[in-house]
Parts: structure tokens; C-alpha cells; sequence
């Protein structure tokens, strides 16, 4: 069982940590017991460590913030609170060597058809040479190399973006919302997720029963949209993954879309696309 260490001085016994650990603790919806044994310590220890009496040792603050589901950057915070250094490397938007490889090869990989990588709030970072061909094919011309304008939440919701394209917005747009809804429930103190929920909720396209998330429904990991425009129909199962056990801020933030022809007409029309569409 990770150990505790003693308080280096007693300014601690009223420093941020017992409030940042029983802030989180309540997000969950935890008792002090609960958290005790989902982390398999005593009840004691986490009460000694809410009031201050005790100071929590890394391995402590990470058993804790790992059984809490606390995001990395506010892990650090723990860290910093504990009187200890940071841990995870809070680098935006810089993505190790190995993670940027395997986003290579999975987008080589999917072609023709689409594959979507964006950010914790829906930020297009990259995507596949099918991706391009697909939502160009919809929206217009799609530039790979210039994504930082395009947030892909924004966009289905938009009515001048892909909204009236998406045939069955009805069921895409209420999964989407409250999927974000769950995310600021999950993550607070995220100042850019409720921006981008705030803005999503002003826009004419959210139904009023959308607006207040149903939490006994979980959130669908694979979603079925389907696009028309003109005479091009399309249907893709979509995926949302995520790397396992990331060890920094950027790399737990990604979020990758895998999309799946549902029907043969979508693989045909996604190889005549990306066929067409140039590199």
C-alpha cells in the first residue's frame, strides 16, 4: 500500500491538497468509504488526508487520482498541491515521436475511408486522405494541412456547416450533446469544454429536450450518421477511441473517429471519392 509521507511543515495541514482531493472525491459521487476501498487503503487514511492531518506521498496522489478518474493536468495539480513536482508533461498540441507514428499508420491503413483525430473539445488535429475526400464531398474542399479552424462539434451542429447534411441529425446531434455534457460533468474545472458546450447550446439546432443530458442512458461508444447531399448518400458506423494509460496532457486529450461503410454503396462511393479527390 503506497505510503504517507510526514507533513514538511504545517502550513500543508491547510494547503490545497484535502480540498482538490475531497473536490474530486464528490465529482465521483464518493464517500470517504467508497474511495477507501475502490483504492484499496482504509477509510483512516483518506479522512487524515481530507483534513489535512496527513500529506500523501506520489504514489499516494496518483493511487487516488487514478481511482477518481482525475485528468492528468489536474493530477499535476494534486502533485503540486502535495508539495511535490509534476509528473505528466503539459505540452499542448506536441505529441510524442511513437504516438504520431501510430496515427500515421492508422490513417495509411483505413484508407479509403475516413479517419478523424481530434482534441478533447472536438478540434480537428488530423485526418486520413478519405476523410478529406468524404466531407469534402459534402462541405466543400477540406485542406489537411490547415485543420485548426474546424471543430467537428461546432460543425455538426452548425446550419451552415454540416448540419442540414446529416440526415439523421435528430439522433447524431442529441448523442453528441450530451455526450459533451457528460464531459464538463466529468472534467469541471475544463474551462474550453463548457465553452464549447455554451456555444453549442446557442444554436437553433438544439431541440429543448436536448439541453438537460438523460444520465441513466450511457454514452454510445459507435454511432451510425448518415450524410446526404444531392444525389450522394452515405452511411458510416463511427467509432470513438482513445490511447490507454497516456502519460501527457496532449496524448490523453486525442480522440480518434474510425469510420465504417455501413453498406456497400458507401465503400464504393468512398473509393470513387478518394480516387478523385487529389492527395
Amino acid at each position: 500500500m503506497p505510503s504517507e509521507a510526514p507533513l514538511p511543515d504545517p502550513d500543508h495541514r491547510a494547503g490545497l491538497f484535502p480540498a482538490l482531493l475531497k473536490h474530486w472525491r464528490r465529482q465521483r459521487g464518493l464517500s470517504q468509504l467508497d474511495l477507501a476501498l475502490s483504492a484499496d487503503v482504509s477509510a483512516r487514511h483518506v479522512s487524515f488526508l481530507e483534513t489535512g492531518r496527513s500529506n500523501p506521498s506520489v504514489e499516494m496522489v496518483l493511487l487516488l487520482a487514478t481511482t477518481l478518474g482525475v485528468p492528468l493536468r489536474q493530477v499535476n495539480a494534486m502533485l503540486r498541491a502535495a508539495g511535490h513536482d509534476a509528473m505528466y508533461d503539459e505540452t499542448e498540441h506536441v505529441l510524442p515521436p511513437a504516438v504520431l507514428d501510430a496515427l500515421s499508420l492508422m490513417k495509411q491503413h483505413h484508407e479509403p475511408f475516413p479517419l478523424l483525430v481530434v482534441d478533447r473539445t472536438y478540434r480537428l488535429v488530423d485526418l486520413n486522405h478519405g476523410a478529406a475526400a468524404v466531407l469534402g464531398a459534402v462541405l466543400g474542399p477540406v485542406d489537411a494541412a490547415d485543420t485548426a479552424e474546424l471543430n467537428m462539434a461546432r460543425l455538426t451542429f452548425d446550419p451552415a456547416g454540416a448540419q442540414p447534411y446529416v440526415a439523421n441529425f435528430d439522433e447524431i446531434g442529441r448523442e453528441l450533446l450530451w455526450r459533451i455534457q457528460r464531459e464538463v460533468l466529468a472534467d469541471p474545472d475544463s474551462g474550453e469544454l463548457q465553452g464549447l458546450l455554451d456555444d453549442l447550446l446557442e444554436m437553433p439546432t438544439v431541440a429543448p429536450d436536448w439541453r438537460r443530458v438523460d444520465l441513466s442512458t450511457p454514452s454510445d461508444p459507435a454511432l451510425v450518421i448518415h450524410l446526404r447531399r444531392d444525389d450522394l448518400e452515405l452511411r458510416f458506423l463511427t467509432m470513438l477511441t482513445a490511447f490507454q494509460a497516456p502519460q501527457n496532457v496532449a496524448v490523453e486529450h486525442l480522440r480518434i473517429e474510425t469510420w465504417f461503410p455501413s453498406d456497400e454503396a458507401t465503400a464504393a462511393a468512398c473509393r470513387a471519392l478518394s480516387a478523385a479527390t487529389p492527395e
